[in-house]
């Protein structure tokens, strides 16, 4: 006797009930998801323009000008292209991104952890440090500058004030005083006045001075072992066996031992409150 396949009853694909309810529900929601993709990469567009606006100097080109649409759209797609400049130079990615590769090297790996992790990682420690920064651009400039309510020059007025208060905190005031000086213009009264052609370069050496001295502190307890372990092996006569062979074990067990990942990364996070 046979039994009936109850894949018999239904005569296509569309007619089961999984079907029916992802043709009715998902969609929507699929739809939603793109809009809301499509908006973020607009505000991102919006975000690399304004910030590079901010740095261009006065006399260069005058936003407030601009009121052609097409103009301004041309000006974004061109300014994409300083994307990666505007990532390092404005942001906390090269402070990120200069630790977590001395601590590579300090395990003695080359490509451990490989380079798409650490700039994955960095990336995305990036947008959660600058979370704040980018929220107030975004309720002052962008939104308002989308809906119309200001124009472009307006918009780059109000997305300067909260990246130079990022900047300020991290920068070291030497370092302010050493481009000041190079550039021979007057010394300004508050830090307001301060122009981006000189705080962008002053943020970006004291983002490496302050790596650096991580990347020190995090060279130290490596090197420890990398010291033991090379004594041990010249005492047992062992001098053709590479060091870091038998060291590279050690190093990974005390570093998730301590749970390296979470000391590392929150003392990264805290060095930016």
């Amino acid at each position: 006797m046979k039994t009936a396949n109850p894949i018999n009853n239904y005569k296509n694909v569309s007619s089961f009930p999984q079907a029916k309810r992802v043709g009715n529900l998902y969609p929507d929601r699929f739809r939603t998801s793109r809009n809301d993709i499509s908006g973020l990469i607009t505000k991102l567009i919006i975000v690399v323009f304004l910030i590079l606006g901010t740095a261009a100097p006065a006399q260069a080109l005058d936003f407030k000008e601009i009121d052609n649409p097409l103009i301004q759209v041309f000006l974004l797609i061109s300014f994409l292209s300083f994307l990666p400049a505007v990532l390092i130079m404005f942001t906390s990615f090269t402070r990120i991104v200069v630790v977590l590769s001395f601590l590579r090297h300090a395990f003695g790996g080359q490509t451990i952890p490989p380079n798409p992790v650490i700039i994955g990682l960095s990336l995305f420690l990036t947008f959660y440090i600058m979370s704040p920064t980018i929220n107030v651009i975004t309720e002052k400039a962008i939104t308002p500058y989308i809906e119309e309510e200001i124009n472009l020059g307006e918009a780059i007025d109000e997305a300067t004030p909260p990246l130079r208060e990022f900047m300020l905190k991290q920068t070291r005031e030497k370092d302010i005083a050493l481009f000041v000086n190079l550039s021979k213009k007057p010394v300004p009264n508050t830090p307001e006045d301060l122009s981006m052609s000189v705080l962008v370069p002053a943020f970006a050496i004291s983002e490496l001075k302050t790596s650096f001295e991580i990347g020190f502190l995090l060279f130290l307890p490596f090197l420890i072992i990398d010291m033991v372990i090379s004594s041990i092996l010249l005492s047992m006569g062992m001098m053709m066996l590479p060091p870091v062979m038998i060291s590279l074990p050690f190093k990974l067990l005390l570093f998730v031992l301590v749970d390296g990942w979470n000391l590392i990364v929150g003392s990264m996070v805290r060095s930016f409150a």
